[in-house]
């Protein structure tokens, strides 16, 4: 390793929910972190949108607290780098934003997705991104755009993701990253855009939108006077544009390092589900979904199916619980419903009820894309009370993550585990043995800012290469691998087909029902956050 100027290297994470600024020392140790609440608005009918300019203001405001936490913060600062929540489309014109951005959770191109994912070009497409098409991304909402708001795109400028719109504002640099550039209009082979690919989705007359291709270990931008003054750090300091957030958290928690076929599960409100493989290996299945997503590492990507609810589905079954204590006189909070979970997965039996975790309003999207699938229970009876239904949901987290690690060739030897479901011995329980396989949790609290901390480690020569800095970094904080319990694996291997099973028959079931949503529009929502992030 060697020595900066600076001892300090900040990591920005910008999630669904939460923007985060956090500190590390060139050897990885945390210093300090300062986070500000995030804000989207749903409109009840598909729109998820988020307001860039205070995005942007927030991830300032982010910065300028971390200087509470880390003494001398601007002095000491080597460089930062930023991430954030994948997909969506954040367009930029010649006078700033065009409108507010569509975030990730935005349904409203599912039926562009329908026309385009049925074509004749679809699958030489998702030969070259390794990528399905769904209503997240952005090649879908722009194709969607120009089917239904050519205006938006006709002010528009440029089209960046959430970290390439923070990138403009540090540095005044528009560009954006080969992960997210190569998954949604390239090839991950090459990782440059791909015109095929670009043809596919009818953008061929957009592509002057698409921004240079930067890689951030390699180059860096000065942080902009402007961008000084609204975070309190120093003009000129080394900004790095990190990857998408998905791979970023993976790095940071343990998806590359290690003996045998490892993976990595956030699962936080969104489940995403990786394993770091060759880009010559890649197995892309039949059914056309999931992502691959290349890594900060030459001629290494990680293959991703995600799950568009994850602890979502319990937020959901510990809000029955909520609103009917409430109801009775008696609130309690989430957090006190939290502690409860553990004992609750314990005075249930395992496998008693099947339940499908599609509680997103957007539906689903790995392994399987269908913006009408929806959660459900299966097997109940007047017997079961609540424990069973919360132990339905939590199983049903874990044979959604087994269907996407299916969908991606074997099931991994061993899992690396971080986001909200780590922190319940009972839920990794659960996790574990529905892989069969055993976990290993990460100390690291925050893993996304760090695996993007570690591409401006090594963008400013702290370390020669991601593999070093992975064994300084990631390798010591994994704790001890908690192996499977044999008779749940047992259990879990027999309710996994029947799972398998029942989401293959129940499209014709979600299509009724949506139908019958839209011929009688429920509530609106209002502006929110979540628990965790993408």
């Amino acid at each position: 390793m060697t020595t900066q100027q600076g001892d300090v290297l900040i990591g920005i994470d910008a999630g669904t929910s939460v923007i985060k600024a956090v500190g590390f020392d060139l050897s990885g140790r945390q210093l300090g972190a300062a986070s500000v609440p995030n804000r989207y608005h749903a409109d009840g009918q598909g729109a998820v949108t988020q307001d860039m300019a205070r995005t942007w203001a927030d991830c300032a405001a982010a910065l300028r607290g971390l200087a509470d936490h880390v003494p001398d913060l601007a002095a000491r600062t080597a460089a930062l780098s930023v991430t954030g929540q994948g997909d969506g489309t954040w367009l930029v014109g010649r006078d700033g934003p065009v409108g507010d951005a569509w975030l990730w959770l935005d349904a409203r191109a599912a039926p562009t997705v329908a026309r385009l994912a049925s074509g004749p070009q679809d699958r030489a497409r998702f030969r070259a991104t390794g990528t399905g098409l769904n209503t997240c991304q952005q090649g879908a909402q722009m194709a969607h755009m120009q089917a239904h708001h050519p205006d938006l795109l006709d002010r528009a400028e440029v089209a960046l993701h959430c970290k390439d719109w923070l990138y403009l504002n540090l540095t005044g640099i528009r560009a954006t990253d080969p992960s997210e550039a190569s998954f949604t209009f390239g090839d991950f082979r090459t990782r440059r855009y791909d015109d095929q690919v670009i043809a596919g989705l009818g953008l061929t007359a957009r592509r002057g939108l698409l921004p240079p291709i930067v890689d951030g270990t390699q180059t860096t931008h000065p942080l902009s006077a402007d961008a000084a003054r609204l975070t309190g750090l120093r003009a000129g300091t080394p900004v790095s544009l990190g990857y998408v957030d998905m791979v970023m958290t993976a790095l940071g928690a343990g998806v590359v390092g290690g003996a045998g076929d490892v993976a990595c599960s956030t699962v936080g409100s969104t489940g995403v589900h990786l394993r770091a493989v060759d880009a010559t290996r890649v197995h892309l299945n039949d059914q056309g979904t999931g992502y691959v997503i290349c890594l900060p590492i030459p001629g290494v990507v990680t293959q991703v199916q995600t799950n568009m609810a994850a602890t979502l589905n319990l937020d959901w079954v510990l809000g029955l619980a909520a609103g009917i204590m409430s109801d009775m006189g008696a609130p309690v909070s989430h957090r006190d419903l939290v502690g409860h979970l553990d004992g609750w997965l314990g005075a249930a039996r395992p496998g008693q009820i099947l339940y499908h975790p599609y509680i997103s309003e957007a539906g689903e999207r790995g392994p399987f894309v269908d913006a009408s699938a929806r959660a459900g229970f299966m097997g109940l009876s007047a017997g079961h009370r609540y424990p069973d239904l919360v132990r339905a949901v939590a199983e049903g987290l874990g044979m959604a993550m087994r269907d996407c690690y299916a969908a991606m060739g074997p099931l991994p030897s061993e899992l690396r585990l971080t986001g909200g479901a780590a922190r319940s011995p009972a839920l990794r329980a659960i996790l574990s043995a529905s892989l069969g396989a055993p976990v290993r949790v990460s100390a690291r609290d925050e893993a996304g800012a760090a695996g993007a901390a570690m591409m401006a480690a090594v963008a400013i020569g702290a370390y020669p290469d991601m593999h070093a800095c992975i064994a300084e970094w990631v390798t010591p904080l994994l704790g001890a691998a908690e192996a499977p319990d044999p008779a749940l694996t047992a259990t879990y291997d027999r309710l996994y087909p029947a799972f398998a099973a029942t989401r293959r028959v129940m499209p014709m079931t979600w299509q009724v029902l949506a139908r019958l949503r839209e011929a009688q529009p429920g509530l609106v929502s209002s502006s929110k956050g979540q628990q965790d992030d993408q």
